[in-house]
């Protein structure tokens, strides 16, 4: 038999350190033979004791790469020319991306075949090879840093008489069989790139900043300091009522908690964007990154129905007792408006999720719309304007307006007519249905 090198084929003399990186590398590519006790000209040298070199390798691969690779390896001692070598045929793995476990998940410890020659990945390379193995699910695709910490996770789930050790992380999805650590530890490390961003305004508008912060860490921690941070913000005002005084917070506490637990459990990780909250005078706005799931409306969600985009950190949040139940979180918002005229706002976009809660105490200097239904939402906004009498009236008498037909109707502009009609919407006034081409709005009932 004739020895050649290939992108399929490897040859080594003797057992090299090399060797790990070819077997790393046929792993993650296409899968490939490597031939030890052959020169890289194809000249059969032999081994002495092909059974301890076959023995040196497995425990070299089982010691220094990770994931566990070596059920895709099989080895076979072959006598050619009188003499007797090690082949050693490698599979594609299943958990690619395959890596030294010194160097972990980054180029200079993933290597992929590359002509005759393994070379390492780039860091798109390893994240697609952790998308085709994990799926696309941010949450459950293993880290690409496995050096983290959790000092500060640790103690809340200290505070809340939970262990944290590496069963638990198993358990809650942290860590996988082989001790990797998900994306899920990553958010929950201190290591965890994910901000909060806060804007104190003067006012009602973003003219003048007062204050503004950007909390880091695990998302536990951030938990933690923005609530300290809204709640030392959130001034009692008190009332009269007969003979008694009446302590009345801006901001509902229960309202507040729900809110600021919906920006973490629901926000779209995949985006490296900070969750952003701005508090003007009259009202808290939280803005999560990530729209609502596909197939689900707003209308949806403020029918109570919910559906979590990251179901183990909901799970873990649920385990630490901040979660009583699923989907509950709007519901709790709501209602902690009922006694007062005021009601949050729901709006969404592609890619964003927002929550305007109303300051109960703020002067009354607007009007209000009426429900969107019972207990739902009310908005408040300044007086209406010629073209959103227009609109409203337009949609009473054909049940519904189209961007287009607000254009023709107003003789304005595509991205006037735009503009008037997601004011309209973020004021609670119109509803948005559809997608692309075949949105429409509708009266909020």
């Amino acid at each position: 038999m004739t020895y050649q090198e290939s992108e399929t084929v490897e040859l080594k003399s003797i057992v090299v350190d090399d060797i790990k990186k070819e077997i790393i590398a046929f792993a993650n590519s296409n899968g490939g033979k490597m031939y030890i006790g052959v020169r890289d000209d194809g000249e059969v040298l032999g081994l002495d004791e092909p059974d301890g070199t076959a023995l040196q390798i497995s425990n070299m691969v089982q010691d220094t790469i990770k994931p566990d690779v070596t059920m895709f390896l099989h080895y076979k001692t072959i006598e050619e020319a009188g003499k007797q070598i090690i082949e050693i045929s490698v599979q594609r793995g299943t958990d690619r991306p395959y890596y030294i476990a010194k160097k972990g998940m980054r180029p200079e410890g993933v290597y992929v075949r590359q002509g005759y020659s393994s070379v390492p990945a780039s860091d798109a390379a390893i994240r697609r090879m952790i998308k085709e193995t994990d799926g696309d699910h941010f949450e459950t695709m293993r880290c690409l840093d496995q050096e983290l910490t959790f000092n500060a996770t640790e103690k809340e789930f200290q505070f809340h008489n939970v262990e944290f050790g590496p069963q638990q992380m198993r358990t809650l999805k942290l860590m996988d069989p082989d001790g990797l650590y998900s994306n899920l530890a990553l958010l929950l490390s201190d290591q965890n790139p994910y901000t909060i961003k806060i804007a104190v305004f003067q006012g009602n508008n973003q003219m003048v900043f007062k204050d503004r912060r950007e909390f880091r860490g695990s998302l536990l921690k951030q938990m933690n300091e923005v609530y300290d941070y809204i709640d030392f913000r959130n001034q009692i005002h008190a009332t009269i009522e007969k003979l008694s005084r009446v302590d009345v917070r801006d901001y509902p506490i229960i309202a507040i908690r729900e809110a600021l637990l919906n920006l973490l459990v629901h926000r779209d990780y995949s985006f490296s964007a900070s969750s952003l909250i701005s508090i003007y005078d009259d009202r808290i706005e939280l803005v999560s990154i990530g729209g609502l799931l596909t197939g689900i409306e707003l209308e949806d969600i403020m029918a109570g129905i919910s559906i979590c985009r990251n179901q183990n950190l909901a799970n873990l949040f649920y385990r630490l007792h901040l979660i009583e139940a699923y989907g509950t979180g709007l519901t709790k918002i709501m209602e902690a408006y009922d006694s007062s005229l005021k009601k949050p706002i729901l709006s969404t976009t592609k890619n964003s999720f927002k929550i305007t809660l109303p300051n109960i105490n703020a002067k009354d200097e607007t009007n209000f719309a009426s429900k969107i239904s019972d207990n739902i939402t009310v908005s408040f906004i300044s007086e209406l304007g010629r073209d959103e009498e227009q609109v409203l009236d337009y949609i009473k008498k054909h049940g519904s307006i189209t961007r287009p037909k607000a254009e023709q109707l107003l003789g304005t502009s595509p991205s006037t007519a735009s503009r008037l009609i997601r004011k309209m919407v973020q004021s609670g006034l119109l509803l948005q249905h559809g997608k692309a081409r075949n949105v429409y709005y509708t009266l909020v009932k």
